[in-house]
């Protein structure tokens, strides 16, 4: 079976017998259309598998219909799972909206000449902002460009000048090591992000804070801030289990080095749980799903602190896409709670 030809603008408007500019305005929901004539182009367009060019939407609309992600191109950030969910999502809501994706790659250092050719070309409606450093000057820069912007994370600790979408971190790491120390635990390590990020930052202050309340001391040779991926779990853990006081539990950003610091463990005939707790920031990465085990009810391997990533990105999609259609409606901002899930990888420390 042959596929049905697509027609272009020119043929669907001599077949409806108006001008291009009329049927573009029908199609793009112009309130100057006459219904009666837009359901009579919609009607036909569907008929005839009409398809808009991106270029003749934007000259009837004045909009692009692209939105920019400009991802910072470095050994740390942002090429990762982690991104490729966000954007997963995040795609999803812009497909719904008839948008698509316009993909930068950038030192951070060269992010603000791509912020200001996109703007003065009008290449795009809106771009988000990722991976937020503490007092990012990104931010003044698409302020003063008058682009549409969200950031996903913050910069400050009130993110009052702009949009944006972030976990509570300092809540979920200092819920996470008051978990521990209550089960017991004394000597707890942090395999971090890497802290000159915002959310890294703040993961760091909510276990000092945990332990400072019970009047531990933070031990530098158990912090450790690196890129969240699973040889740097691994190297980190094999490092602090050689100390004459290793840690009995570890505090870890992302599930991704927690597999990681399991390897580290198995390689030392260790077990997560029974010899050394581990509890990770589970960002319910896609292609990876947490181990359960049976028994009538559902439990996750690790416990963790978790919180979508894919459900952020369609959040901040959907923010955007808002502040795109309405620029100077009053800025917004969300503050998620990261879900608390005991799993199968904490435990009350073993005597020594």
């Amino acid at each position: 079976m042959n596929a049905r030809k697509t027609v272009n603008l020119k043929t669907l408007s001599e077949t409806l017998g108006l001008s291009q500019t009329t049927v573009s305005r029908a199609l793009n929901g112009f309130p100057e259309v006459a219904e009666k004539t837009r359901a009579r182009v919609i009607e036909a367009a569907q008929r005839l598998n009409y398809r808009p060019s991106p270029s003749a939407a934007s000259l009837a609309t004045g909009k692009s219909r692209l939105i920019g992600h400009v991802v910072s191109l470095s050994e740390h950030i942002m090429i990762n799972p982690h991104f490729a969910d966000f954007i997963a999502g995040a795609g999803e809501t812009y497909a719904q909206a008839g948008y698509d994706i316009l993909l930068r790659l950038a030192p951070l250092e060269e992010q603000v000449r791509i912020y200001s050719n996109l703007a003065q070309d009008q290449r795009v409606d809106g771009v988000v902002v990722h991976g937020p450093q503490t007092s990012d000057s990104r931010i003044g820069i698409l302020n003063s460009l008058g682009l549409p912007f969200v950031v996903h994370g913050r910069c400050d600790e009130e993110g009052s000048d702009y949009s944006w979408m972030d976990v509570n971190n300092r809540r979920a790491f200092h819920r996470a090591a008051k978990f521990l120390l209550d089960l017991g635990h004394r000597r707890i390590a942090l395999v971090n992000g890497l802290e000159a990020m915002n959310f890294a930052h703040r993961r760091r202050q909510g276990y000092e804070i945990a332990l400072e309340e019970a009047g531990i001391a933070v031990d530098p040779a158990l912090l450790h801030s690196e890129d969240m991926v699973e040889p740097y779990g691994y190297r980190a853990t094999r490092e602090m289990m050689d100390l004459d006081d290793p840690p009995t539990a570890v505090l870890v950003a992302s599930v991704l080095p927690a597999l990681g610091v399991t390897r580290a463990l198995s390689d030392l005939g260790l077990r997560p749980g029974d010899d050394v707790s581990i509890i990770a920031f589970d960002d319910c990465l896609s292609f990876l799903q947490s181990g359960y085990r049976g028994g009538g009810r559902e439990i996750p391997y690790f416990t963790a602190m978790r919180s979508s990533i894919r459900e952020a990105g369609k959040r901040v999609a959907q923010m955007l896409l808002d502040r795109i259609e309405n620029p100077d409606a009053p800025l917004e901002s969300e503050l998620w709670e990261a879900d608390f899930v005991i799993g199968q990888t904490t435990a009350p420390p073993r005597r020594r």
